[in-house]
């Protein structure tokens, strides 16, 4: 079985978020089951992986998108040192910068890049088993293999979507359609939603299967889809929640490169401390006050709005008996407000901009995990943070809810149900109280440990849906 996951961000390559950490780790899993041939395809970036790594051009065409003609390459890795064949797509002036996302024309940028794809495949006569389309950038897809006479060679292909943030749809003016490949005209309701053009939408209709990155987040969809709900409560037929895994192979606090002192379950707590101690000292915090951190984006969907308001309150109320730590970036105003408390109070630190070695750190160093998230598709810093024997206090929604459980009831987390300053507080004032029990303290380290979030059993689950 030949699979091909098309994406628009892969770690290491390119990462914004959690879509590039599956899309880095899944294919290499699958690559592990009997008879899979797992690849992935990407745009190119003007990124130091590109430069460090030897790339061949297996491709080299034009596509047009309206009037214009667009030269695509397609770069393939040398060596597969990521655990997989890896393309990527390069069209000068479209797929060819520094980043995923951003730019005012990322409309063009998408359809070129589907539109190369898919060119590529039919001129070379390559004919895969699943076309495993991940977020609306790659959405169209299904509907171009199915009604785009261009692409008729590769019609009955089984195409997979998978919804990594149902958010972000892609919408477009139905002008758009002009730098589409000509399809058949009276299919066009098949990419319309609501008198746009909705690639979201689309890869739902036209999709063999569609899945979601938690069964907690499906059943949320039904709900609040940002105007989706119905299509989705139409389609349920074909839907599926799979939750993520992480890639316990980077993700490992035995063996990471990252980590200052590395640790097992057997000495964990006291490894832990360690690295709490130098953390600590470098960034001017108390190592023997309980270290709250958030690593993510600053959106809303993360609740990191509330972080300034969360940071001032719970200072406030412990008398300082305590120490948060932020890493992340993404909103002036969050960010404004935080460099102002950086400098109010002395058990507050801050760090900006995304850090891929300063987050392992973190993960290994703190004693519990902030995700007041609004909207939580799967999550996985929290997964990284249980691998790593830290307590993850996290918002009852969708993937965190399916992951993390309550420590009333069993589990080894502490939830909260409003994504609210008090209730975000009140659930660190539970946190705390944890933290000065130390036998309790050092039972949760090691049962969040224990918990299995490898990328096994998902990727098992994906084949037996392409073998569906």
């Amino acid at each position: 079985m030949v699979v091909y996951h098309l994406s628009t961000e892969c770690y290491p390559v390119a990462k914004v978020g959690g879509l590039a950490d599956v899309v880095g780790a899944l294919p290499k899993y699958q690559n592990k089951i009997k008879g899979v041939e797992a690849k992935v395809v990407m745009p190119w970036y003007n990124k130091s992986f590109v430069y460090d790594h030897e790339f061949d051009i297996v491709f080299d065409g034009f596509i047009h998108q309206g009037e214009n003609m667009l030269q695509v390459q397609i770069m393939k890795e040398k060596t597969n040192v990521l655990g997989f064949e890896l393309y990527m797509v390069k069209i000068p002036g479209l797929l060819d910068r520094e980043n995923p996302y951003g730019y005012q024309d990322e409309s063009f940028q998408f359809l070129a890049f589907q539109q190369g794809i898919l060119h590529w495949m039919c001129a070379m006569k390559i004919h895969p088993d699943v076309l495993h389309c991940h977020d609306y950038h790659t959405g169209l897809v299904p509907f171009m293999i199915e009604h785009c006479p261009e692409f008729q060679f590769l019609q009955g292909v089984k195409t997979i979507g998978t919804i990594h943030n149902g958010e972000y749809q892609g919408m477009m003016r139905w002008s758009m359609a002009n730098y589409i490949p000509s399809f058949d005209a009276y299919k066009w309701g098949l990419m319309d939603w609501n008198g746009l053009i909705n690639p979201l939408a689309s890869m739902i209709k036209c999709s063999t299967a569609f899945t979601t990155v938690s069964e907690g987040y499906l059943e949320e969809l039904f709900i609040s889809f940002h105007g989706l709900e119905s299509l989705v409560r139409q389609e349920f037929g074909k839907a599926y929640g799979i939750i993520n895994g992480i890639d316990t192979e980077v993700w490992n606090p035995e063996t990471d490169p990252m980590l200052d002192f590395n640790f097992n379950i057997k000495n964990a707590v006291a490894q832990k401390k360690k690295s709490k101690e130098k953390l600590c000292k470098e960034y001017g915090l108390k190592p023997e006050l309980p270290l709250f951190a958030f690593i993510g984006r600053f959106a809303t969907e993360k609740g990191a709005d509330l972080l300034p308001d969360v940071v001032w309150k719970s200072i406030k109320q412990s008398y300082g008996a305590l120490n948060i730590m932020i890493l992340g970036s993404g909103n002036t105003y969050i960010e404004n407000k935080l460099k102002e408390y950086e400098y109010t109070y002395t058990n507050f630190a801050l760090d900006l901009g995304y850090k891929e070695h300063l987050s392992h750190k973190i993960y290994a160093s703190a004693d519990f995990l902030l995700m007041p998230s609004r909207v939580e598709p799967c999550g996985l810093n929290q997964m990284y943070s249980m691998r790593y024997g830290t307590v993850p206090v996290v918002r009852y929604t969708g993937g965190l809810r399916d992951t993390v459980e309550d420590i009333s009831t069993g589990g080894a987390g502490l939830n909260f149900t409003y994504p609210g300053v008090d209730d975000i507080v009140h659930a660190m004032n539970r946190a705390m109280g944890i933290y000065n029990q130390k036998g309790v303290m050092k039972e949760l380290i090691h049962a969040n440990m224990n918990f299995d979030f490898s990328w096994e059993k998902s990727a098992e689950k994906y084949i037996a849906l392409y073998n569906n």
